[in-house]
């Protein structure tokens, strides 16, 4: 039947997506053996590659397309397969009973070779083993003899329906120990139970990837933080007219600061985002699996966020301080650059007075040299007429070349000065007209 509207494109996708992390029923007794890989956000298609690798070594047919997970029956064992953002998680599970939970983890039934070729890095590895409600109880000398005599830890689970123990060491054969025992739990609880646990695992351990960076971090930006200190107090020593030089290799020296502290960021904030995303993962599986103490144990709750939470603290507190270190550098480089630009400002301004005296000093000049200039031009031109009248004279005119030269000054001198005055009038207005 088509339905009468429209659907959205995604409609069915975010449907499945509420699927796409179920969990598989157990029934005890049962073993099961969980990696996690952690192979990037690039890695997904070696991981499928290799997931089907498996799957042709069972002779099974190869799937055309294999999403975020993977579910298929291995002869006598179960395999679940995901893809996480960062690693992906192998579960591998076999229904049957056992004396020694541990002894023979389900891994050791999977072909070596392709368990050595697995792409990434493991993270994690995990035996697990849900005993079942009619084998006998463990004495408290007995858990400890399963963990190798480690201190164990453990409580009630899914409201007293199980018990869970571990000592969350990696053990001789390179595996973590989980022990849960069935109390009244349905093969649903008891699925959910492991899933969950499980996820507790990985997450954790993908939740303290971010403590190594942090500490190495924090050594680089205690150093920052020194000589940020340093940089501030030479600025605030008072300074001296020649100031222009040291300002500049203080500009040099914040701007380097800053781009190292930018770098360790880039290097960190990726990481310590994961961690926090990661750890609130698993404060919310804890949380699912609804505790309860058991008598002399420290509850599973309890171990982890007694370590793990320090961890995280740690993460944001270097996180926090990336970020004041930053802003510091910032601020401490625009307070420098504005000292640099009065400087600057400073100088021009200096510049400019020294440019006006010399314009005043060369008007001066110039006005000496015009009326030097009107003085010349008079003599030449008194001397011209002196000569013309003289000639004159010569001739016979009724002429007194003598008297004729000086009446004569006054209106050269004049004509000079007019001349000069128009001359200088038509350059000014070139100018203008030129700008």
């Amino acid at each position: 039947m088509s339905l009468p509207f429209k659907e959205h494109p995604l409609r069915h996708q975010v449907v499945a997506e509420l699927h796409t992390r179920t969990h598989e029923p157990l029934r005890p007794p049962e073993r099961v053996s969980h990696i996690a890989a952690v192979c990037g956000e690039r890695g997904s298609g070696r991981n499928v590659r290799h997931l089907l690798r498996l799957l042709q070594h069972y002779g099974l047919p190869v799937p055309e397309t294999v999403g975020q997970y993977y579910y298929a029956t291995l002869g006598d064992i179960r395999m679940r397969w995901e893809r996480h953002t960062e690693f992906v998680t192998y579960t591998f599970s076999k229904q049957g009973s056992f004396v020694h939970p541990f002894a023979y983890p389900v891994l050791q039934e999977l072909p070596q070779d392709w368990l050595r070729e697995m792409p990434g890095e493991v993270i994690t590895a995990v035996s697990l083993a849900i005993e079942s409600r009619d084998m006998p109880e463990r004495s408290a000398e007995e858990l400890s003899a399963l963990f190798a005599g480690n201190a164990v830890i453990g409580s009630e689970v899914v409201g007293g329906a199980g018990r869970a123990w571990s000592d969350l060491h990696i053990h001789s054969d390179g595996l973590s120990r989980i022990l849960l025992r069935d109390q009244g739990l349905s093969d649903r609880q008891a699925g959910r139970l492991a899933k969950r646990i499980l996820e507790i695992s990985a997450y954790r351990a993908m939740a303290l990837l971010g403590l190594p960076p942090a500490r190495e971090a924090n050594i680089c930006l205690s150093d920052a933080d020194r000589r940020l200190a340093v940089v501030a107090a030479r600025m605030a020593e008072d300074e001296t007219a020649e100031s222009w030089d040291p300002d500049a290799e203080l500009l040099s020296e914040l701007t380097s600061l800053a781009s190292e502290i930018e770098a360790v960021a880039a290097r960190t904030t990726y990481r310590f985002e994961a961690s926090r995303a990661y750890y609130r993962v698993v404060q919310q599986r804890l949380e699912q699996l609804r505790q309860r103490r058991i008598e002399g144990l420290q509850t599973i709750s309890e171990f982890i966020n007694a370590r793990l939470a320090p961890a995280i603290a740690t993460c944001d507190s270097v996180h926090h301080r990336q970020h004041d270190l930053a802003e510091r550098a910032a601020r401490l480089t625009a307070l420098l650059r504005a000292r640099v630009e009065v400087n600057l400002q400073e100088q021009n301004r200096g510049l400019l007075e020294s440019m006006n005296r010399r314009a005043k000093l060369q008007l001066r000049l110039q006005e000496t040299v015009e009326g030097l200039s009107v003085i010349a031009i008079g003599y030449y031109g008194v001397g011209l007429v002196g000569y013309l009248l003289k000639g004159l004279e010569s001739q016979g005119l009724p002429i007194d070349a003598i008297y004729g030269t000086g009446l004569s000054v006054p209106l050269v001198v004049g004509i000079a000065w007019l001349g000069i005055r128009r001359m200088k009038a038509r350059l000014h207005k070139l100018g203008h007209s030129l700008d």
